[in-house]
């Protein structure tokens, strides 16, 4: 994978094919105290299923007031819980029935390996070692037994490939930077600084890409 510009030519075939709206999951106790997740399977807390629905909430008034039909969308998500959750409070906002969700797992978080359940500050008072790799090469560079950021844009560009139509994507911060890096082209050592916010969710249309 070429670090500065991955996959440029599904990046070009995404990028111009159809509106997507991606959702990043609510907020888990993990998130609050700065704990990586990765792989591991954390529950939404009370505020994250908050934000799922305000986020719910915020695409049914942006597709009612711009014209767009809910009907005309796929929906996707991560088959881990907290995306899991998040999206099927995302659905109910929008009238969807849940049976319309595919779950692939393609999309489910980058895995940090030997590093989840830990924070970087701890990693980095632990394991010095491991942690100067990763500051040399974010894009590239991936923890024990993990993924790296090369490794997570290429399985969700092949997810991407095969998205035919309109989407609505709930998954994680990792695979929001992948996506939204997909989409604009960006280098790796772009992508891997992206902000993962959870109270907004992205749009992308007629090639850009804003939060709402």
């Amino acid at each position: 994978m070429n670090v500065e510009s991955p996959l440029p030519a599904v990046a070009a075939v995404v990028r111009h094919a159809h509106p997507v709206v991606f959702i990043r999951h609510g907020e888990t106790d993990w998130n609050v105290v700065k704990r990586l997740q990765g792989r591991t399977d954390i529950p939404l807390n009370e505020r994250g299923r908050g934000q799922a629905r305000r986020n719910g909430a915020a695409v049914r008034d942006h597709f009612a007031a711009s014209n767009i039909a809910v009907e005309d969308f796929a929906f996707f998500a991560s088959p881990l819980g907290r995306a899991r959750e998040t999206m099927e409070i995302v659905a109910a906002e929008l009238g969807v029935d849940g049976a319309r969700i595919g779950f692939d797992a393609r999309l489910v978080e980058i895995s940090f390996g030997d590093w989840e359940g830990n924070s970087m500050k701890d990693i980095e008072a632990s394991r010095p070692h491991e942690v100067a790799p990763r500051k040399a090469a974010p894009f590239t560079h991936a923890p024990p037994n993990g993924e790296s950021y090369a490794m997570l844009t290429e399985r969700v560009a092949a997810f991407l490939a095969g998205v035919d139509g309109p989407a609505v994507i709930v998954s994680h911060g990792g695979v929001s930077r992948a996506v939204r890096g997909l989409l604009a082209g960006l280098p790796g050592e772009e992508i891997v600084h992206l902000p993962v916010p959870q109270d907004s969710f992205f749009f992308w249309e007629n090639g850009e890409g804003r939060w709402l």
